[in-house]
C-alpha cells in the first residue's frame, strides 16, 4: 500500500504548484500521475496555449489554460500567485519538457517559494538528459549550458570559461545558429573535440550524430539543419598535470582574469590543470597586477 502523505512545513491554507513535465516530442512519454494532475488542477499555466491545447485535446483534459511566457511573466507572476495563496492549484508546464529549463518558470517557483506556496515537481523527459544517456560520453560528471547568448562575443567570453572544463557539457541550440556555434566550439575546445548532436529527440525524424566537431561542421555543411538540437561535448581530457613557463602561467591567468575571475578563482582554476600550486599561481596574480 502507497503512502501518498507528505510532510508540509508550508502554508497548509495555500494551493500548490505543480510543475508538470511535458512530452519532448512524442505524446505517450507523459505520465500517469502528469495526466491526473492536469486533470485535477484548477488551472494550467503553459508556455503557449496553443501548443500546449494540442496535449489536452489528446488526452481530453478539459482544465482551463492561461499563458505564461517571457513576455507576459511580470504580470502574469502576481496573478498566478494570488490564485496560489487563495488556495487554488495551479500546474505549470513548458512546450516541452521539464518547466524551469531555459524558461520563465524559474522566477515563478522563486516566488512561491519566498510565500510559502507549496511547490511539487511532477517529473517529466528532458532533451539534455535524453541526449546525454544516450551520447555514450561520461554521464557522472556534467554541466548544462542551455542556449549560448546569441551575441558573438558574449558567447565566446562564455565558452572561453569552459575551455578547460573536464565534465560533459551540454547545450540547446537552434537550427539557424548550429553551424556558427559549432565554428566557435571549434575555436574553444579544439577541431578534434569529441561531440554527439541530438536532433528531434524523440521525434519521428530523430537522428544522433557522433563524431568530431570539425566532422560536424563538414556533416551540417552539407545536410542543411533542420529541427531543434541538444549538442553533448566530451570534457577535456588531462591525464598528467600540465608544466607552463612563469610567462606561460602570467598569460593563462591573465586571460582567466579579463574573462571576469577573481585572483582567487583563477588560481584555483589553473592549479587543477597544471603542476603549479595555487599559491604561487595567487602570487603571480598579484604580480600581474602590480604590473
Amino acid at each position: 500500500m502507497t503512502n501518498n502523505l507528505e510532510l508540509r512545513t508550508d502554508n497548509l491554507e495555500t494551493g500548490t504548484l505543480y510543475l508538470v513535465g511535458t512530452p519532448i516530442g512524442n505524446l505517450e512519454d507523459i505520465t500517469f500521475r502528469g495526466v491526473r494532475v492536469l486533470q485535477s488542477v484548477a488551472l494550467i499555466a503553459a508556455e503557449d496555449t496553443r501548443h500546449t491545447g494540442k496535449l489536452l485535446q489528446h488526452f481530453q483534459i478539459t482544465t482551463p489554460q492561461v499563458s505564461y511566457h517571457e513576455h507576459n511573466r511580470k504580470k502574469r507572476l502576481g496573478e498566478l500567485l494570488e490564485r496560489l495563496q487563495g488556495g487554488q492549484d495551479v500546474a505549470l508546464v513548458t512546450d516541452a519538457g521539464m518547466p524551469g529549463i531555459s524558461d520563465p518558470g524559474e522566477a515563478l517557483v522563486r516566488a512561491c517559494g519566498s510565500a510559502g506556496v507549496r511547490v511539487v515537481p511532477i517529473p517529466g523527459g528532458t532533451a539534455a538528459i535524453s541526449a546525454l544517456v544516450c551520447s555514450g560520453l561520461p554521464c557522472d560528471r556534467f554541466i548544462f549550458e542551455g542556449f549560448l547568448p546569441s551575441k558573438a562575443k558574449t558567447r565566446r567570453d562564455q565558452l572561453a570559461s569552459l575551455q578547460y572544463e573536464s565534465r560533459t557539457l551540454i547545450f540547446y541550440e537552434s537550427p539557424h545558429r548550429l553551424l556558427s556555434t559549432l565554428t566557435d566550439f571549434t575555436q574553444t575546445f579544439g577541431n578534434n573535440r569529441r561531440i554527439v548532436i541530438g536532433r528531434e529527440l524523440t521525434k519521428l525524424h530523430e537522428a544522433l550524430w557522433r563524431g568530431t566537431i570539425e566532422g560536424a561542421i563538414a556533416h551540417f555543411q552539407d545536410n542543411p539543419p533542420k529541427g531543434e538540437f541538444t549538442l553533448v561535448v566530451a570534457g577535456q581530457e588531462t591525464e598528467q598535470p600540465v608544466v607552463l613557463s612563469e610567462a606561460e602561467l602570467k598569460a593563462e591567468l591573465q586571460q582567466l582574469l579579463d574573462q571576469g575571475m577573481t585572483r582567487s578563482q583563477a588560481s584555483r582554476h589553473l592549479a587543477n590543470l597544471t603542476s603549479a600550486s595555487r599559491r604561487d599561481l595567487y602570487q603571480l596574480t598579484l604580480d600581474l597586477n602590480n604590473n
